[in-house]
């Protein structure tokens, strides 16, 4: 029986590489190598580059003061935190925590996602102050920090960002009429307070350059302030919902207006009649109204 002749045996690979593993049709298919996992100290390397920045990032928006540095601050922790998750994402951790680093990585996208939604509703003035933006996030804030506390204390992880708390969403008012600022009240002309409105109002009144007073009407409610002195006045208002007293501010819901014209206090004595001028003013727009309004940046309110 005549014997085959066979050609030269021949194996073919990359010195160093993995052997192609052989499919049904005769072809190749290539094996990528595995990620090395990160040691415990390159992890803690890498967590601990993103940890102030994300950290300085919450701790600025919890502190803003004003609408428009709010609503910035938000903006920039939104971006810090989906940056870190990006990063963080594309690292292989210590086999010991990858449960809990994915953990960590989905609270921080969560979390970046909770900011631009509140993003939004700063700029519509839903949402007016830090803690407002907080207690909005309450449920996703109160996950990263559990996320980040879990990581850490699985090997003293730099990883908790939190270091502020979400109060419970609150309603707080002041009794109509009441004060924020008394200043001198001992003129002869009175101003009328009619807030209409569905908000409660805090009025700001302006004597030159200085504030004169500044009292709280409620919504569908009247106030009328006595004793007011001669001179031209400015007439700022605000509406909201819950009142910060810390913070001089509605919470909630909050627009900024002023009366475009000033209102001029005069008293005047004759012979034998002493006249001067009482006001009335309206936080709502009314039919034949003759005192126009206009929208007031935040940043030149008279807080």
């Amino acid at each position: 029986m005549p014997t085959p002749e066979g050609g030269e045996s021949r194996v073919t690979g990359v010195a160093g590489g993995q052997a192609a593993a052989p499919t049904d049709s005769g072809g190749t298919v290539s094996v990528s190598p595995s990620l090395s996992a990160l040691t415990p100290e390159g992890y803690k390397t890498e967590l601990g580059s993103r940890h102030k920045a994300m950290a300085g990032a919450i701790s600025a928006m919890a502190s803003a003061r004003g609408v428009k540095a709010l609503n910035q601050r938000v903006t920039r922790a939104a971006e810090a935190l989906n940056g870190a998750a990006d990063g963080l994402s594309a690292l292989t951790p210590p086999d010991a925590v990858r449960t809990q680093h994915e953990a960590y990585v989905t609270s921080l996208r969560d979390f970046s996602t909770a900011l631009s939604t509140a993003e939004g509703k700063v700029g519509a003035r839903d949402l007016c102050t830090s803690s407002a933006v907080l207690t909005d996030l309450d449920d996703k804030l109160a996950a990263l920090d559990q996320a980040g506390e879990t990581l850490e204390s699985a090997g003293d992880y730099p990883a908790d960002v939190v270091d502020v708390k979400a109060g419970r969403k609150q309603t707080r008012r002041l009794s109509n009429g009441s004060f924020i600022r008394k200043g001198t009240l001992n003129g002869r002309s009175s101003l009328e307070i009619d807030n209409g409105a569905s908000r409660d109002a805090v009025v700001t009144v302006l004597r030159g350059g200085s504030k004169a007073f500044t009292v709280y009407v409620r919504k569908k409610a009247k106030f009328k302030i006595r004793g007011v002195r001669d001179g031209n006045y400015k007439i700022y208002f605000t509406h909201g919902v819950d009142w910060d007293g810390r913070s001089k501010a509605f919470t909630r819901e909050c627009s900024f207006e002023r009366f475009q014209k000033t209102v001029k206090f005069k008293t005047t004595f004759t012979a034998t009649q002493i006249r001067w001028h009482d006001w009335r003013i309206t936080l709502h727009a009314i039919s034949g109204g003759n005192a126009p309004t206009a929208q007031v940046d935040p940043d030149d309110f008279p807080g």
